[in-house]
C-alpha cells in the first residue's frame, strides 16, 4: 500500500457503494483528497508510521451524503415574517413566496443564504450539494458569489442558475450569459490547475457580498492534511421549469450544456400546471417537450417528475436522465407523490434531494421510507426506497456530476467521510444498515465531516469558517430580505 497521510482507525466502517460492506474495527486511509485503502485496522495501519492516526473507536464511519436537488437561496426564508398572500395551489406558492424572494435577493443575501444553508447540510453529514440557484434581479456573478461561500466552507458542489422567461427577455439573457460565463470560468480554472474535469478551487474571485461578512477563514488544507486535489465545484445549466421557459430558451440552454459537456438541471412536472402548460404550448407532455429540445441525458437532473406518463418514464430511462425525488417538499406543497417504485422498476436512475425543505438527508430518507407505503396503502411497498435512492443512487449521480467518485469509501474515491457517535443497541451489519439509518441514525449524531481529505467539521466545530458569526450576520440580513419582499 502506498504511503498515506491520515488514517481513521478503529471505527465501524460502512463502505457504501454498489456492494456495501460493514467492517468492525476498520480503518480508512487517505492521502490528500483521495482514499488509499479501506479494511481492518491490522491491514490498513500496518507499516504506516508517518501517518496521523485519528481514533474512531466506538464511532460509525461512512461516506458523506450527496443532496441531489436543493435550493440554498431559500435558506433565509426560514421563519419568514412578511406580508405574503395565502396560496391555494402550487403556482400561487411560487408567485406569492418564492418568486418574490428570488427577486429580492442581493448578492450579500445570496452569499449568506448559500453559506448558512451549506453549514446546515454539513452539520447533518452532507458533503456534496447539487444546487439550483435563483436570484432573478441579481443575476450577473451570482454563481461566483455562491461558489465563493461554498469554497470558504470547503464543501463539494454542482451549481447552476435558474434560467427562466418569467421575468422578461433581459433577465432571460442575463441568466443564459451567467450560466455560460460560470462554466467557462470553471473550465479556465481547471486548465490552470492541470485538471481535465473542471474545478474552481483558489479561483481568487472577489466577494460579491459585503466587504466584511463576519466569516473569517479559520483553517485550510495545510492545517489538517488535505491536498490540493481536484476542484470542489462543477456546473450544470439550470432552467426553472417547462411552464416558464420558451422553446428558444430551451434550445439555447441545451446548446450551452452540450458545448460544455455538462447536463441541465430543471424542475419537471412538479405540478399539474406544468403538464397543462406544456400541452397548450406544444401538444406534448413535459418530458416529451424537453426531449424534443435536447435537454435530457445522463448528466441532466429532472427534479420531481410527479405528473408523468408511462411513456415519459420510458424516455427518462432510455436517455439515462437523472430523476431526483423530494418527498418532504412535495408533501408541503401538496403537489403529489412521485411514483418512485415504478420508476426504479422501469430502470430510471432516481436519487434523493431536500429541495431546500430541510438540511438533513437523514430526515429526507425517513420520509422517503414512509411515503410510498402510505401512498400505496401497502406496507410491503417502498421498504428499500431510502437506501436505494440516498445510499446507492445518489452516489452514482454525484459521481456523474463532480470531479471523482463520491458516496463510497473505496480506494481511489474522494475522501468525503463522516464520523457519527452511534452506539447501536442491536447488531449493525450491511444487511440491516437501512434499518439503522431509518430507525436509529440522526443528523445530530454527526461529529466530524471530512471533504477532500480536509476536516471541515471536527467534534461538531467548524474549522474553516466562523459559523456563529455567519449565522449572526444572516439573521440581520434575513430581516432586510423580508422587508424587501
Amino acid at each position: 500500500m502506498p504511503d498515506v497521510t491520515r488514517i481513521l482507525s478503529g471505527g465501524t466502517i460502512f463502505t457504501g457503494g454498489s456492494e456495501p460492506v460493514v467492517i468492525k474495527g476498520g480503518a480508512v486511509a487517505f492521502d490528500g483528497d483521495r482514499i488509499v485503502a479501506v479494511g481492518p485496522v491490522s491491514e490498513v495501519v500496518s507499516g504506516q508510521r508517518g501517518a496521523e492516526v485519528i481514533d474512531a473507536s466506538g464511532k460509525l464511519v461512512m461516506p458523506g451524503f450527496i443532496n441531489g436537488h436543493t435550493h440554498l437561496y431559500s435558506a433565509l426564508a426560514r421563519g419568514l415574517m412578511a406580508d405574503i398572500a395565502p396560496s391555494a395551489n402550487f403556482v400561487e406558492i411560487l408567485e406569492h413566496l418564492w418568486w418574490k424572494l428570488d427577486r429580492a435577493l442581493t448578492h450579500e443575501h445570496t452569499w449568506y443564504s448559500a453559506a448558512t444553508g451549506a453549514l446546515d447540510l454539513v452539520r447533518s453529514g452532507t458533503t456534496t450539494i447539487i444546487d439550483h440557484h435563483a436570484s432573478q434581479v441579481s443575476v450577473t456573478d451570482s454563481l461566483a458569489n455562491v461558489a465563493e461561500a461554498l469554497e470558504e466552507i470547503g464543501i463539494r458542489a454542482n451549481l447552476c442558475f435558474e434560467i427562466s422567461d418569467r421575468n422578461g427577455e433581459t433577465k432571460r439573457e442575463e441568466g443564459l450569459a451567467e450560466s455560460e460565463a460560470f462554466i467557462q470560468e470553471l473550465a479556465a480554472s481547471a486548465e490552470s490547475l492541470g485538471s481535465t474535469s473542471g474545478g474552481a478551487e483558489n479561483r481568487g474571485a472577489e466577494s460579491r457580498g459585503a466587504e466584511s461578512r463576519g466569516a473569517e477563514n479559520g483553517g485550510g488544507a495545510e492545517d489538517d492534511g488535505g491536498g490540493d486535489g481536484v476542484g470542489l465545484l462543477t456546473a450544470s445549466v439550470g432552467l426553472h421549469a417547462s411552464f416558464t421557459v420558451d422553446d428558444d430558451t430551451l434550445d439555447r440552454a441545451g446548446g450551452i450544456a452540450r458545448d460544455a459537456g455538462v447536463g441541465c438541471h430543471i424542475h419537471v412536472a412538479e405540478d399539474r400546471a406544468d403538464v397543462e402548460d406544456s400541452l397548450r404550448r406544444s401538444g406534448k407532455r413535459v418530458v416529451e417537450r424537453l426531449h424534443e429540445h435536447g435537454i435530457l441525458g445522463e448528466k441532466t437532473i429532472a427534479a420531481h417528475c410527479i405528473h408523468i406518463s408511462e411513456h415519459e418514464r420510458d424516455i427518462l430511462a432510455d436517455t439515462e436522465t437523472i430523476v431526483v425525488h423530494n418527498p418532504q417538499s412535495n408533501m408541503n406543497n401538496a403537489v403529489g407523490c412521485t411514483d418512485v417504485p415504478g420508476m426504479l422498476e422501469a430502470g430510471v436512475l432516481v436519487g434523493l434531494g431536500t429541495d431546500g425543505f430541510t438540511g438533513s438527508m437523514f430526515d429526507e430518507m425517513k420520509v422517503a421510507n414512509l411515503i410510498h407505503r402510505h401512498q400505496a396503502g401497502d406496507p410491503r411497498v417502498g421498504h428499500d426506497v431510502a437506501e436505494r435512492l440516498c445510499l446507492r443512487n445518489n452516489a452514482v449521480i454525484g459521481s456523474r456530476l463532480v470531479n471523482g467518485t463520491v458516496g463510497e469509501l473505496s480506494a481511489g474515491s474522494l475522501a468525503d467521510i463522516i464520523v457519527l457517535d452511534y452506539d447501536p443497541p442491536t447488531p449493525l451489519e450491511a444487511e440491516n444498515f437501512t434499518g439503522h439509518v431509518i430507525f436509529g441514525l440522526t443528523g445530530w449524531m454527526v461529529e466530524t465531516v471530512i471533504i477532500g481529505g480536509r476536516d471541515i467539521m471536527r467534534d461538531r466545530e467548524f474549522t474553516t469558517v466562523d459559523a456563529p458569526g455567519t449565522a449572526a450576520r444572516a439573521r440581520e440580513l434575513a430581516r432586510d430580505l423580508w422587508s424587501r419582499m
